[in-house]
């Protein structure tokens, strides 16, 4: 897909990889039309928490998103994504945005159970959420799409606390997400994913039955960070399976274009806000496309 860029556009999102940049983003989206809730505790710890993006005048069950942000398992904070909690507000979805353990406090796989735990909290708190008393959307961008993607392939993390994916999940977006990356070479991520045996369960490409929600998947032909063929192999091998998975690619566009087309400012970099809302709107609550037992 072609797209045509302003300078400032380019300047504001190349902006994203400094320190301040999401400081910089945050401050240039609308500051109505929802309001936030900060600092739930869906766990014991100081990053167990999330904030909640509240569409204004939301009805008792909205549609729900939780989205898990990237960081290469060893960062982040759901202070810098007030962009994107507003950008789902912004098309009537309640969007909870946890934090989560990171490396190297946390190894694979707690970064699973907290984001499992976030996901289980939401669900039986909607007198606070207002959201739906029903399954959630989940998107992830980078490590973020990681866990989204193995919290929809593999029933292990949902079960744990107490959740069935095809009960606790409609539908997941990925956007750049590692869905199939060994062999490993960097130390940290040895380290991370643990014993060069167990890596293979890491992945969510192996955990593919063709039974799991429906799942879109979405990169940027500029992504070095996170090659775009994790997407497509991880498509391929769902419908392969006899599954539900969509693609679609942004030409020109890089990592973290990716999840700054979100923000208001910056939506005409790529259709990314559209398309999940499209794809989460064929998959209504509700509906049967998972056909998992699990």
């Amino acid at each position: 897909m072609k797209r045509s860029l302003h300078l400032p556009m380019l300047a504001l999102t190349f902006a994203l990889t400094a320190c301040s940049g999401a400081d910089l983003l945050n401050s240039l989206v609308p500051g109505d039309g929802y309001h936030v809730i900060r600092d739930l505790r869906y766990g014991d710890g100081p990053r167990r928490t999330l904030d909640l993006y509240v569409p204004e005048g939301a009805a008792p069950a909205a549609p729900t998103i939780v989205f898990f942000y990237g960081g290469g398992w060893e960062s982040g904070s759901k202070d810098d994504f007030v962009f994107v909690g507003q950008a789902f507000a912004s098309r009537g979805y309640v969007t909870a945005i946890p934090d989560y353990r990171v490396y190297p406090e946390a190894r694979f796989p707690m970064f699973l159970e907290d984001a499992a735990a976030a996901v289980a909290w939401v669900r039986a708190n909607t007198d606070q959420t207002r959201a739906a008393a029903g399954p959630v959307y989940l998107v992830g961008h980078s490590a973020g799409a990681h866990i989204a993607a193995m919290l929809t392939l593999d029933n292990t993390w949902l079960a744990e606390v107490g959740n069935k994916v095809c009960e606790a999940i409609v539908a997941t977006a990925g956007l750049a997400g590692p869905y199939d990356f060994l062999p490993l070479r960097s130390a940290t991520l040895k380290d991370i994913f643990g014993s060069e045996s167990s890596r293979p369960q890491t992945q969510p490409i192996n955990h593919v039955d063709g039974t799991a929600p429906p799942m879109l998947l979405i990169t940027g032909t500029a992504d070095t960070t996170v090659l775009p063929r994790n997407s497509a192999r991880l498509a391929a091998r769902i419908r392969n399976s006899g599954g539900i998975a969509e693609e679609r690619s942004y030409d020109g566009i890089g990592h973290i274009e990716l999840v700054a087309s979100l923000a208001v400012p910056l939506h005409s970099l790529a259709p990314a806000l559209d398309d999940i809302d499209r794809f989460f709107r064929r998959h209504p609550v509700g509906g049967s496309s998972c056909r998992g037992s699990g």
